[in-house]
């Protein structure tokens, strides 16, 4: 199966998850494109979505399925998003496409975050896909200081500008055996808006598509 069947397939089965009458979270990125994709076949039995970006936000509306503002909805039964990494305990590397702030919003509100991913995204420690960071403007170089203290190579992702309007810092060379000490370390340093590392909030569901059919991880207690 090529990478895109894969993600269909696991765009498919996240459709189970989806509750009746509720407004639905919506990630960014390919993977849950294909999942918008998916719910416009049965958008008759939502309310809507609320959705973690711009792009994913023209998609929905494009099928004709409400979008409403996360301030107006206090109940979130669940959110589907993918990720750039994610290991089996559910703990993520988000923020390629740069949503992540978004994404982790939304994320904080749902009840169910369920992660959608092909195998290749399946790793046994996060760090190999560089760690986006959204920083303030005006923070960029100081942020980048002590990113380098904590053993990362930031790079500015020069040209891109987040739907916040901020700033993106890729940080390599990071082998993250902590996800949850490293998000809060990150998170507490002045001019950060927030750290691709959904660890805190992860997964509660992941479903990684294979060639052998979707498989369906938990976090292991």
């Amino acid at each position: 199966m090529t990478q895109d069947e894969l993600k269909q397939a696991v765009a498919r089965e996240a459709i189970k998850y989806v509750v009746d009458d509720a407004w639905i979270g919506v990630g960014s990125g390919t993977t849950a494109s294909f999942f918008i994709d998916e719910l416009a076949k049965m958008k008759h039995r939502i309310k809507g979505a609320v959705s973690s970006s711009e792009k994913s936000t023209a998609r929905l509306k494009g099928y004709g399925i409400e979008v409403e503002e996360l301030n107006n909805v206090d109940n979130v039964p669940v959110y589907v998003d993918g990720a750039d990494e994610v290991t089996k305990w559910g703990a993520m590397i988000k923020g390629g496409g740069g949503a992540l702030t978004r994404e982790k919003i939304v994320a904080a509100v749902a009840r169910k975050f369920v992660c959608i991913v092909d195998a290749s995204k399946l790793v046994p420690v996060l760090g190999k896909f560089p760690l986006p960071v959204e920083v303030i403007p005006m923070a960029r170089s100081y942020v980048a200081r002590e990113l380098v203290r904590l053993g990362g190579q930031p790079a500015w992702r020069m040209g891109f500008t987040t739907d916040n309007g901020n700033l993106i810092l890729d940080v390599s060379g990071l082998a993250i055996e902590d996800p949850g000490k490293l998000e809060t370390t990150i998170n507490g340093i002045a001019g950060v808006v927030t750290v691709g590392l959904f660890a805190h909030r992860g997964a509660d569901v992941t479903l990684v598509g294979t060639d052998r059919g979707v498989e369906t991880l938990t976090p292991i207690a």
